[in-house]
């Protein structure tokens, strides 16, 4: 090799690994050679967990939601206070959130075969398309090769993750500022198709609705009867109620069915439906008519989603306890 040749080499190498991350892209095939099974090492402690906790799969979603709205997606969700570190996991949306045991559970199956190899934002990432797939949804290739957050930022956490009670006109510049369009917005939602949210989390819908004596003139009659049956004024918040009425534990485009008939639980999943106007209610049809075309577009915002700022090359760290930082 001449000696021009060899400075050329060495400048695009430097510019690929080196001192900047620029040109770093998250792939597929990351952990083929550090990590072979990766992909058999999760899906296996997910199949097991999904045998005793049928809702793991939506839980470990949301968690990589969570994670990806506040400072991209760096698995910043996963960390307990410490100095210096103020956890999210105290943050009003992430209160009562389930699937951190879940994560600890694969990070030591991962440890034990491919130490201090694969990330936490990674395991939120892979562990999500897995528990899709378990509940009969779509599988895509996660692109893989994340790393982990040194701190965490509860206040974020705090202004960026919608809450269950957003309108319409404040999650879409909540999905915007991520880079997320409307139909990215309708799709993610989507993933309400499984899982279970507490009463609190929608009992304002049900009894006095925005101050007004009343309940949401959104809700079905009968599914309101429903739900105020089992979260009745005074009772206890913290029971559950599944996010789909239809197929609860199932990945499926019920969801979206649900909403036509003014049966979402949520006020942010009804408001895809009924709020005039909104370019949210055709989607919301079509997903509802066409279980492909909404599988199809899950995967590409879940890509999208993925892809929010990731910590990547020397950037962050690979942590050996997702609790903590190394």
């Amino acid at each position: 090799m001449s000696f021009l040749r060899f400075i050329i080499a060495i400048f695009f190498l430097v510019s690929i690994f080196g001192g900047s991350n620029a040109h770093y892209k998250l792939s597929p095939t990351f952990y083929d050679c550090t990590c072979p099974n990766v992909i058999d090492i999760v899906r296996g402690v997910m199949e097991k967990i999904q045998r005793r906790d049928v809702r793991a799969g939506a839980k470990i979603i949301r968690l990589h939601f969570h994670d990806c709205f506040v400072n991209g997606c760096d698995g910043s969700i996963l960390l307990d206070n410490a100095s210096g570190i103020v956890s999210e996991k105290d943050a009003n949306p992430n209160v009562g959130a389930g699937g951190f045991d879940i994560v600890d559970e694969i990070k030591t199956a991962l440890e034990n075969e491919c130490p201090s190899v694969v990330s936490c934002a990674d395991i939120l990432a892979l562990a999500s398309e897995i528990g899709v797939v378990l509940a009969g949804g779509p599988s895509w290739q996660v692109p893989l090769g994340r790393r982990d957050s040194l701190t965490a930022n509860r206040s974020g956490a705090n202004s960026d993750i919608p809450s269950p009670t957003e309108t319409l006109a404040v999650m879409i510049p909540q999905f915007t500022r991520k880079g997320l369009d409307l139909t990215d917005l309708v799709a993610l939602s989507g993933a309400h198709t499984f899982g279970r949210a507490r009463c609190r989390t929608f009992n304002q819908r049900l009894f006095n609705f925005s101050g007004s004596g009343r309940p949401d003139p959104t809700i079905d009659p009968n599914y309101l009867k429903t739900l105020q049956r089992l979260c009745p004024q005074g009772g206890n918040g913290g029971t559950f109620a599944n996010l789909d009425k239809s197929t609860p534990d199932e990945f499926d485009n019920y969801y979206f069915t649900n909403l036509k008939n003014h049966q979402g639980l949520l006020q942010t999943d009804q408001e895809l439906f009924s709020t005039s106007g909104s370019g949210t209610i055709a989607i919301v049809a079509n997903y509802a008519n066409n279980q492909h075309k909404f599988f199809d577009d899950f995967v590409c915002s879940m890509i999208k989603l993925g892809n929010i700022s990731p910590l990547t090359g020397t950037n962050g760290e690979i942590r050996k306890d997702c609790k903590r930082i190394n």
